[in-house]
């Protein structure tokens, strides 16, 4: 199965029992139309160590940090743009999207709460949530403290795959994902475009810890 395919499988089953049924629609909505990069760079980084790991079960961390990020994701427009000003209708969506953001990150802290990348993906939503309130600063660059949301996701997506690998990701690996986040003018590099050279690129980045017990980070 397609990497691609798989994340986005996992990441469904893992919202597949939300309730209210309008509620539900819209999380599997937004993960249908949404990059699975995250999810996919999780595989890959533990696909790289050619280990005998149980793939559904990197899908299922893969679909921790694809939620996060959909949910802060979602936070961060909605903080943007202030939906609520447009009216009432717009005011309720917007409400019910709230709602959703809530969902996506405590699903994917759930899901990541038992793995080695747990304190990493509390750190990744304070990161978010001091990013957020520098970003009020007139003289603050958006579009960079923005983008440390996706430098932040990419970095947990490569130690969440390598550490269900047994490999510490270690500090250059992590940089090298923080990069990826960064090129490119959309928020995220295309999952199409994370390549048998991006695997490459975290085995040898990575391939110093391949050895030891990954650590806690």
């Amino acid at each position: 199965m397609d990497n691609a395919v798989r994340a986005r499988r996992a990441a469904r089953d893992a919202l597949a029992d939300i309730e209210p049924e309008r509620l539900g629609e819209l999380l599997q909505d937004r993960i249908d139309d949404a990059s699975m990069t995250p999810s996919v760079l999780t595989l890959m980084s533990a696909d790289a160590f050619d280990v005998a790991v149980d793939v559904d079960s990197v899908a299922r961390r893969g679909a921790g940090v694809q939620l996060i990020y959909e949910g802060l994701r979602l936070t961060r427009s909605l903080a943007h743009d202030e939906p609520w000003r447009e009216g009432d209708d717009a005011a309720e969506r917007a409400d019910l999207a709230i709602l959703a953001a809530d969902v996506f990150v405590s699903r994917g802290f759930y899901i990541l709460a038992r793995t080695e990348t747990a304190e990493r993906a509390v750190g990744v939503v304070r990161s978010f949530g001091r990013d957020q309130t520098l970003r009020r600063e007139s003289d603050a660059d958006r579009s960079a403290i923005d983008r440390n949301l996706e430098a932040d996701v990419l970095a947990l997506a490569v130690a969440a795959g390598t550490t269900a690998a047994g490999v510490d990701p270690g500090d250059d690996l992590l940089a090298y994902a923080a990069r990826l986040a960064r090129e490119g003018d959309d928020d995220l590099p295309p999952a199409g475009s994370l390549t048998e050279t991006t695997a490459d690129r975290i085995l040898t980045l990575a391939g110093n810890d391949a050895a030891s017990p990954a650590a806690d980070p």
